[in-house]
């Protein structure tokens, strides 16, 4: 097991479109142990494989430390923690949306709100390359379509208004020089 240095906004493989998985090896084992152990080195709650500079289509997530903010029932429901995504596909979204202020390991010190559907089907490969296909919806729905985005080359960021981006330009600039006070290893540009 080893904690991977999460890649800081401005490296260019946060912008790239990941590749699929075609099967669980020894390597790809390996990335999912250090990712879960480098996502909770950091006291995150999702982290995808771009953010630890691999292209893998590969998230993994775990929201069981903010189970006590969750509504009973959300929480007697849960799957188990952490959760592996390998070759996600999120096939539908509600057109209900919800507000919720994000973060992001490869972002650090910079919150915002972000607008994001509800609900969303997600289907998907867990670690033993078994499908699956689940509705999610509160947190776990949230964290799973940031993860994804970050798939497909999207920041959080880009989902906040061209004025707050611009107000955020500077902070922004300098998290991309490395100037960033993080708690766990990153790697700037």
């Amino acid at each position: 097991m080893a904690i991977l240095s999460i890649r800081l906004f401005g490296d260019s493989i946060l912008r790239q479109q990941t590749e699929p998985v075609e099967s669980v090896d020894a390597e790809v084992q390996k990335l999912i142990v250090d990712m879960i152990e480098t996502m909770h080195n950091a006291e995150g709650i999702g982290l995808a494989a771009p953010q630890v500079g691999r292209l893998e289509r590969l998230f993994v997530v775990d929201v069981s430390g903010l189970k006590e903010d969750m509504p009973e029932d959300v929480r007697d429901n849960l799957p188990e923690q952490p959760m592996v995504f390998i070759n996600p596909e999120i096939t539908w979204e509600s057109e209900e949306e919800e507000e919720f202020e994000e973060g992001c390991l490869s972002i650090p010190d910079i919150r915002e709100p972000v607008f994001r559907p509800e609900s969303v089907q997600i289907t998907y490969q867990d670690k033993n390359m078994q499908k699956h296909s689940e509705m999610v919806d509160g947190i776990l729905s949230r964290v799973i379509q940031h993860e994804y985005d970050h798939l497909e080359g999207i920041l959080f960021t880009d989902h906040i208004s061209a004025f707050r981006r611009t107000i955020l330009k500077r902070k922004l600039m300098e998290i991309a020089r490395g100037n960033t006070c993080a708690d766990y290893p990153v790697q700037p540009v």
